[in-house]
C-alpha cells in the first residue's frame, strides 16, 4: 500500500482513542496532519468538544483552521492523551523523534500527557533505533563548540539546514544531526547528549509510548509497550 495511504489509514485509528471533553497533545509531522485532519472532521461533524496542545507552530495553525480549540500548554494542568508520530521504533519501544524539527517541544508535551500514542507507517519498524540518526536540539549561543564536541566523539554531527540557513526550530535553536548507526545502548548516548551543555534536547525518546498504531498493508496494528 502507498506510504501515503498508510499515514492517512493510522490517522483515522488513532483519534477513536479521543473522548469528548479530553485535553490531546497534537504531535508534528507528515503522519500527524492526517491525524489532525480525521480530528478536525470528527469536531465539526460529531460537535467533539476537545482542547488541543499543539507542538508545533505548524500543527496550531492546521488545527486552528479546522476548528479545532488549541491551548497553551502552561493553560492546561494536564494531557489526557498526546498523539504524535516519530521516525524510528525499535522492538524495545525506544524511539527517535525530530525529523520534523519539534523535538523539543514535543518531549514538554509527552512528558505532561498521561497516555502516549504513536502513530507510524510500518516503514518506521526497526530492529534497533539509530540509522535514521538523532537530532540534537542546540542553543545558537556556541553551538559550533557542541559541534566540534560531537565531531570529536565521532558522532559525525551534520548542521541541520533551510536552504542555505541554518534551521530554527520554534524556539529559535539550531538542530545537529548525529549519525552514529544503530545505538547499542541508548540510554548511555541519552545521558551524554543531555549533559553536554549547550544541548537543550535531544530526539532519543526512551521509556515514553504506550502504544504504537502502525499503519500495515491489511490495516492498523495497536503493538502495546511494555514498561
Amino acid at each position: 500500500m502507498d506510504q501515503n495511504k498508510l499515514k492517512a489509514q493510522v490517522g483515522k485509528e488513532a483519534v477513536k482513542y479521543i473522548d469528548d471533553g479530553m485535553i490531546v497533545g497534537l504531535g508534528t509531522g507528515s503522519t500527524v496532519r492526517y491525524m489532525v485532519d480525521a480530528l478536525g472532521e470528527r469536531v465539526q461533524k460529531e460537535g467533539l468538544n476537545i482542547v488541543g496542545v499543539t507542538t508545533s507552530n505548524r500543527t496550531t495553525k492546521q488545527a486552528e483552521s479546522l476548528g479545532i480549540t488549541i491551548k497553551d500548554i502552561d493553560d492546561v494542568d494536564h494531557i489526557d492523551v498526546c498523539i504524535d508520530g516519530a521516525d524510528e521504533v525499535d522492538d524495545d519501544f525506544n524511539g527517535i523523534k525530530g525529523g520534523g524539527g519539534a523535538l523539543l517541544w514535543e518531549k514538554i508535551v509527552n512528558n505532561a500527557s498521561t497516555k502516549k500514542i504513536w502513530i507510524v507507517d510500518q516503514s518506521k519498524l526497526v530492529p534497533r533505533i539509530g540509522d535514521f540518526g538523532v537530532p540534537v536540539e542546540v542553543i545558537p549561543f556556541g553551538a559550533q563548540h557542541v559541534f566540534n564536541a560531537f565531531e570529536k566523539k565521532g558522532y559525525n554531527p551534520q548542521w541541520r539546514m533551510d536552504g542555505d540557513q541554518k534551521y530554527r526550530t520554534d524556539e529559535n535553536n539550531f538542530i545537529i544531526d548525529i549519525k552514529v548507526g544503530q545505538i547499542q545502548d541508548p540510554h548511555a548516548l541519552a545521558e551524554d547528549l543531555i549533559h553536554t551543555v549547550g544541548v537543550v534536547e535531544h530526539g532519543l525518546f526512551l521509556n515514553r509510548v504506550d502504544d504504537v498504531i502502525v499503519g500495515r498493508d491489511n490495516g492498523p496494528e495497536v503493538l502495546h509497550a511494555n514498561k
